[in-house]
């Protein structure tokens, strides 16, 4: 089934029901057949921005009509005479100094389809590769931000122009020492071919590496005679020979108890590794099995994260860094994914010394191997739009995972995929014991399902930086702007004071992040505090937050417990030491309670402080 058919049905169905809902996507935009040049042009500008930016659909024949102040679809169908403006598209555009460009490859599809008896006609449109962009319209790059088409800044063209230089010099088109054309293998090559020709023939199969030269030489395999390492990488015989740790991943599972089979060592060219370290990725993370769906199987972390991040760690790792990938699963806790290279200076937003840290990374969508992500594209290893982080915040978000972060090495970039959900026990029961300041903020309002995610990840995301670990920044391709709006109107969000216009930084109110009030309690206790062990102040603490900041206003040692182990240990643990944690809780709240620091609430399980304390100790 065509991705085309889902988009068409829902149409049609709002068609037939004369309503109106948001379909329209960043990738996806619908408008009448035009009756005038002007209409035209708007349509000529949605598509620039899809090739500037991660490309899209365009369904023509179906236009917006407003009746008594409610909006509807109507269907008003494909003009045959129109066909030539369509033919036209592949060569509207133009570079930067105005020279007109041969964009068909672009267009892989345009077709007629029927929606409810009329024909629409559908284009769609690749985005184009990092090192070729932007192209223009008529003297502007647009971009597509959302549902609409916005012009890119002179500032961002002239970062793009230096960005295609320094592609221009990839160290993927470096040549591999003493490898010719004789050390590839035809059969890999016409592989590729075969890719390339999905779904539409433009390249002959090669009889012999001689008729192929032409061919290596356009795509980059082969430069003034040598084989770079793109050649090498993609079809080249031996690779494990040629490039050494270029072309090996290496991958093992950190347990204690370690044996043969859990480590494992693929040498091969970069589709073969691949589809080698997805698998191996795969057969070892744990795997639960629900009970809806018969018993169906559910991977630990979701298959479409898995996937990309393996690939991107292969397509965007630095060639020049004769390294391995090395991948480390942790079962339960973590996949670590060490991959040679660093981030452009230009994608880290660090602010260590500030009052509040901040250690973000802006994703971006330029790869560090434009050549080869443009061979992965055509393989559909990597979509060539940047999803990478993108992916992993929005299923961060979503809940189908934790907060994932990054740890900086000298010539090595760590990402780790974190098992649980942002949205987690611990942070429910944070938020629970907040509830109060929350509602207050709020106006007497409930936090809904997005935006207790982006508090999460916000939260968790200071907690990182605080521990030297780079968590992914918000942007808008993954941020959530309406739960932030409200967020930051409600207080319970704020802008960082070294973020920017272009890049603010989101940061949590501070009484949700902060986890001790030694100096409060010493206000109420005195001296007194400071001779009480780590235990118990931890406890006050957690009784200070809930007598102040939840609806409660009172909390239990089984309460205390799970705040203070969640703190030192995370939400993973084993349950007969958290057992014995929580006795040794209950007997500090005792404890705590006959030295006249906390009352138990009558008829509850549930401690507040003693705010007289000094007057009761004469102090």
């Amino acid at each position: 089934m065509s991705h085309v058919d889902p988009i068409l049905r829902q149409l049609g169905d709002f068609i037939r029901q004369g309503w109106l809902e948001g379909v329209e996507t960043k990738r996806l935009e619908i408008k009448p057949v035009p009756s005038d040049g002007v209409g035209w042009k708007e349509i000529h500008k949605s598509v620039n921005a899809f090739l500037n930016t991660r490309g899209g659909i365009l369904v023509l024949g179906v236009r917006e009509e407003s009746v008594g102040g409610a909006r509807r679809y109507v269907l008003s169908g494909w003009n045959d005479a129109a066909e030539n403006k369509l033919k036209e598209f592949a060569g509207l555009f133009t570079d930067r100094g105005g020279m007109k460009l041969n964009l068909a490859a672009s267009f892989p599809l345009m077709e007629y389809r029927d929606l409810l008896g009329q024909r629409v006609a559908v284009v769609h449109v690749d985005e184009l590769p990092a090192d070729r962009r932007y192209v223009f319209y008529q003297g502007t790059a647009w971009r597509r931000v959302l549902t609409g088409d916005h012009k890119i800044s002179e500032s961002e063209v002239e970062a793009q122009e230096e960005f295609r230089e320094e592609a221009a010099h990839a160290k993927e088109l470096q040549p591999v020492h003493g490898m010719t054309e004789a050390d590839l293998d035809l059969t890999k090559l016409n592989e590729f071919i075969y890719q390339l020709n999905q779904p539409t023939a433009v390249e002959t199969l090669k009889p012999d590496m001689p008729s192929a030269r032409a061919f290596l030489a356009r795509r980059c395999f082969v430069k003034d005679g040598h084989v770079t390492l793109l050649g090498a990488l993609v079809c080249g015989s031996h690779p494990g020979d040629r490039l050494g740790f270029r072309a090996h991943v290496h991958g093992y599972v950190d347990v204690p108890q370690q044996v043969a089979q859990d480590k494992q060592d693929f040498v091969d060219n970069v589709l073969p590794l691949m589809e080698g370290s997805l698998g191996y990725v795969l057969r070892n993370i744990q795997v639960g099995i629900r009970a809806e769906g018969g018993g169906t199987r559910t991977p630990q972390y979701p298959e479409e994260v898995l996937r990309e991040t393996v690939n991107n760690a292969l397509a965007h790792r630095d060639y020049s860094v004769n390294k391995q990938v090395i991948i480390a699963i942790k079962p339960g806790v973590h996949i670590a994914i060490r991959n040679p290279g660093r981030f452009r200076q230009t994608l880290l937003v660090e602010h260590g010394n500030a009052e509040v840290p901040v250690l973000r990374i802006l994703p971006e969508a330029k790869p560090r191997n434009p050549k080869l992500a443009d061979v992965l594209r055509v393989y559909r290893k990597w979509e060539g739009r940047g999803i990478g982080m993108a992916t992993l915040v929005s299923l961060c978000l979503a809940n189908r995972l934790d907060l994932p972060y990054y740890r900086i090495h000298s010539e090595e970039v760590e990402l780790f995929l974190c098992a649980g959900r942002l949205l987690d026990e611990p942070m429910e029961r944070l938020f629970a014991s907040l509830d109060r300041y929350i509602a207050t903020r709020l106006g007497g309002g409930e936090l809904n399902a997005e935006q207790k995610g982006v508090l999460a990840y916000l939260i968790k995301s200071e907690w990182a930086n605080e521990r030297v670990r780079h968590t992914i920044l918000l942007t808008p391709d993954n941020n959530h702007f309406a739960a932030l709006g409200s967020l930051e109107r409600a207080g319970l969000v704020s802008k960082h004071p070294d973020g920017t216009s272009s890049c603010p930084i989101y940061i949590p109110d501070r009484v949700l992040v902060r986890r001790e009030y030694s100096k409060e309690l010493r206000e109420i206790f005195g001296p007194a505090f400071d001779t009480l062990d780590e235990t118990a102040k931890g406890a006050l603490g957690v009784v200070y937050r809930h007598n102040h900041y939840s609806r409660c206003a009172q909390a239990s040692a089984k309460q205390a417990a799970f705040a203070l182990w969640y703190e030192r240990k995370g939400p993973a643990g084993d349950i007969r030491e958290f057992d014995a944690f929580y006795r040794k809780v209950r007997n500090t709240f005792n404890k705590l309670q006959r030295a006249a620091f906390v009352s138990k609430v009558t008829g509850t399980h549930g401690y507040v402080l003693r705010t007289d304390f000094k007057q009761a100790n004469l102090l």
